[in-house]
């Protein structure tokens, strides 16, 4: 198998919906081994529309390119409440990652 799966984790905010049903966001990514390229992502948005969109801004972005362009992404499209556990949670994805490539070098 040429992917790795890879999940990263963040605490929600209050008054969220998805906060009834989970007490933090997750990020999840299917990610090439060797170049690093996001194939595919989920999250654990409340909505179909939000876990789409999600996956269409981080689709794409190799991880050896470090997080700070889809981070970016996330701070300038994504204007809903879970904004900053979004943040958090692909910036824990990545650190994960990392632990994975530094194991697999």
């Amino acid at each position: 198998m040429n992917t790795v799966f890879i999940a990263g984790h963040a605490r929600l905010p209050s008054g969220m919906a998805a906060k009834s049903i989970y007490e933090t966001l997750t990020i999840t990514a299917e990610i090439d081994k060797k170049y690093g390229v996001i194939i595919t992502a989920s999250c654990t948005l409340a909505t179909l529309h939000g876990r789409e969109f999600v996956e269409q801004l981080l689709r794409g972005y190799s991880l050896q390119d470090g997080v700070d362009e889809p981070v970016g992404k996330v701070k300038t499209h994504y204007l809903g409440k879970a904004g900053s556990a979004l943040e958090s949670a692909l910036r824990d994805l990545y650190k994960q990652y990392e632990l994975y490539r530094k194991k697999n070098l």
